[in-house]
Parts: structure tokens; C-alpha cells; sequence
């Protein structure tokens, strides 16, 4: 078992937030809109997001954080 295993992804309070409302569904805009910031930044914090689980997409990112942080289920 390798220290991300262990520890976790390393993410941030917002990239957290972010992973919760794409576990629930919502698109880029309304993620923006939700956390008043640009879709750029929405983007930006997916990109990050992605590297940390090790995952391509935001349909895996949305089922990690189902199956590893229990957020998304409605």
C-alpha cells in the first residue's frame, strides 16, 4: 500500500466541495454558480482533482467519491 492509499488524496477544502456537488450531479456552471466562482476555476479544481484520485473523468471522480467519502448519495 502505497501513502496515498493510506493518507488519502491530498485535496483542499474547496476541491472537496467541488467533488461533492459533481458526485451529485451538478454541471460546471451550476457548480460555479453554487460556489460563486468562474467555470474556469470549476475547471481548474477538476484538473487537479483528477491527478490527485487518478482518475480521467468526472463520471470515475463522482463514483471515488461515492465509494471512498460516502458524498453524492441521494
Amino acid at each position: 500500500i502505497d501513502a496515498r492509499e493510506r493518507k488519502g488524496p491530498a485535496l483542499t477544502e474547496r476541491e472537496t466541495e467541488v467533488l461533492s456537488l459533481i458526485a451529485r450531479g451538478l454541471a460546471n456552471k451550476a457548480i460555479a454558480n453554487d460556489l460563486g466562482i468562474s467555470k474556469k476555476t470549476v475547471k481548474a479544481h477538476l484538473t487537479r482533482i483528477f491527478a490527485e484520485l487518478a482518475v480521467s473523468d468526472r463520471t470515475q471522480a463522482a463514483l471515488w467519491a461515492r465509494e471512498h467519502l460516502g458524498i453524492g448519495d441521494a
